[in-house]
């Protein structure tokens, strides 16, 4: 009897560990804008219903628990915010080239709609598409008419050639204009490196003849990685010398190599692999500081045959070199009438998010993508706003970025259940106070800083009315900390009791 209380307590233990949300987590959506998947639903609404669908989208996610928007603003060397470099996305209006009407900056628009609720704006682009069908017509003002040499057809698509160095310099010049321009928390790339190889050889040979850089033509599969490497070392040095603060992220495809191919590989056998196929060598950019976060895609099942999930969890979180480590999960396969029976299992991607928590080095997830949450997903939902994700969490702060915080509250005021605050002003961006903490906690509780249990609320404004939490009403205390633009933290505030 007593050795079963003693496991039953271990159990217990171990499944509140499990549970217990962090209070420093990424929680992203991804919106996909290529061929419609998820925003806008067609191409040619007008603005007004194109706003109402992306607040919709917005709203869905924030009431999940979500954190951050990764938001796909050019899909094929075309553009979802106004550009001198490259024209109007298809997507939009049905039209390369063609402006929203009535005109409106939809990047801008999503921007300030997730900044005022507390949420990351992550700009997605594909670096090297053109066009997804190479029937589609180009704007007339498209760069691949000035520069047809750059552009490479491959299977039915168009691609700009990576092998190419004004290619290269095109793409971090494309990159510095929306940082520049545009007040987002990140530059965010997915697997499309080099593409998926299909039966024929992607043709870059007179790429590679021209500016092979003493590369044999055995070494071939080296140059393209070098060619990609250069691409992404440029971007970082681009983004970090326009906005410091500004975040660079990749999305690679989950296996970098498989074991039979590298010693350092997983215990995988995929059929495509980030380094052997793509051209994208992850485990280096991640080793040299010049992304600031990996988010590998990893849709497989726990116990998958060819790609584990446990197992590739595992081999992930090797190689975070001291950078951010979030996880990309799959919604979008969860389905009752599913033929693989793991994706029938309600319980599948919690599990996965709860192996995440367990795993160090691990700093959150990502979903693909948001139109899956409108359907049924065997109770996800639910799941993540009663439980994995009922608490609000903070985007894990980036220390090589920055690590000063930022000054904290001046004196926190209280009138009835409302609060108000203010905060000293800063001259530099890093600096600024950007999002607020509201803790609360019973009198009687030992207040924990570190515990999302205490985190009543985090947003943008200077006061706050808190809501009635017992009909007998009991004494709480409440603090308040300031968040600056990389969640740096302050000092917080000394508390002030109130009867809720």
């Amino acid at each position: 009897m007593k050795a079963r209380f003693l496991s039953t307590v271990l159990f217990l233990l171990i499944f509140s560990a499990l549970n217990a949300q962090p209070k420093y987590e990424f929680r992203g959506t991804w919106v996909a804008t290529v061929v419609n998947i998820d925003w806008p639903t067609k191409p040619g609404l007008n603005s007004e219903t194109q706003k109402k669908e992306a607040i919709q989208i917005i709203e869905t996610q924030k009431d999940l628990g979500m954190n951050a928007i990764i938001l796909q603003i050019r899909p094929a060397a075309d553009a979802f915010y106004a550009s001198h470099l490259e024209p109007w996305s298809r997507y939009l209006s049905g039209s390369q080239g063609t402006a929203p009407d009535p005109y409106y900056d939809p990047l801008n628009f999503w921007i300030e709609e997730c900044h005022k609720r507390g949420m990351e704006l992550h700009a997605w682009l594909n670096p090297y598409r053109v066009a997804q069908n190479a029937e589609d017509p180009l704007a007339a003002t498209h760069i691949a008419f000035q520069h047809p040499e750059w552009i490479l057809k491959y299977g039915n698509k168009l691609y700009f050639d990576p092998g190419i160095p004004e290619v290269r310099t095109f793409i971090a010049k494309v990159v510095s204009d929306i940082v520049r321009r545009y007040d987002l928390d990140a530059i965010h790339m997915d697997d499309y490196f080099y593409p998926y190889p299909l039966a024929e050889p992607f043709p870059d040979t007179t790429s590679f003849f021209m500016y092979n850089r003493g590369f044999k033509p055995e070494h071939l599969a080296d140059w393209r990685r070098e060619n990609v490497d250069i691409t992404i070392k440029m971007l970082n040095d681009s983004i970090k010398s326009t906005k410091p603060w500004v975040k660079f992220g990749i999305s690679p495809f989950g296996v970098w190599r498989n074991i039979a191919d590298d010693p350092n590989g997983s215990e995988t056998t995929a059929g495509a692999t980030n380094y052997d196929h793509l051209y994208a060598d992850i485990v280096k950019w991640q080793k040299e500081g010049w992304i600031d976060y990996c988010l590998p895609q990893l849709y497989w099942f726990i116990g998958h045959p060819a790609a584990d999930f446990e197992v590739l969890v595992n081999w992930w979180k090797k190689h975070t070199y001291g950078r951010s480590m979030y996880i990309g999960l799959a919604p979008y396969r969860i389905d009752a009438e599913s033929q693989t029976p793991e994706w029938r299992d309600p319980a599948q991607v919690p599990t996965q998010i709860r192996l995440l928590r367990s795993t160090p080095g691990m700093d959150g997830e990502a979903f693909y993508s948001s139109k899956h949450f409108n359907r049924d997903l065997l109770g996800f939902q639910d799941s993540l706003k009663t439980d994995l994700f009922r608490k609000p969490a903070l985007v894990p702060p980036m220390p090589w970025l920055d690590n000063t915080p930022p000054q904290p509250i001046s004196e926190l005021k209280k009138r009835g259940r409302k609060f108000s605050w203010d905060t000293k002003e800063a001259s530099k961006e890093l600096d600024k106070a950007w999002q607020y903490v509201i803790y609360l906690n019973e009198l009687d509780e030992a207040f924990d800083p570190g515990s999302a249990k205490f985190i009543y609320a985090i947003q943008k404004g200077k006061e706050i009315k808190l809501e009635r939490i017992n009909k007998k009403r009991k004494e709480y205390e409440v603090r308040i900390s300031v968040l600056d633009r990389l969640n740096n933290e302050s000092v917080i505030s000394i508390p002030v009791q109130i009867k809720l």
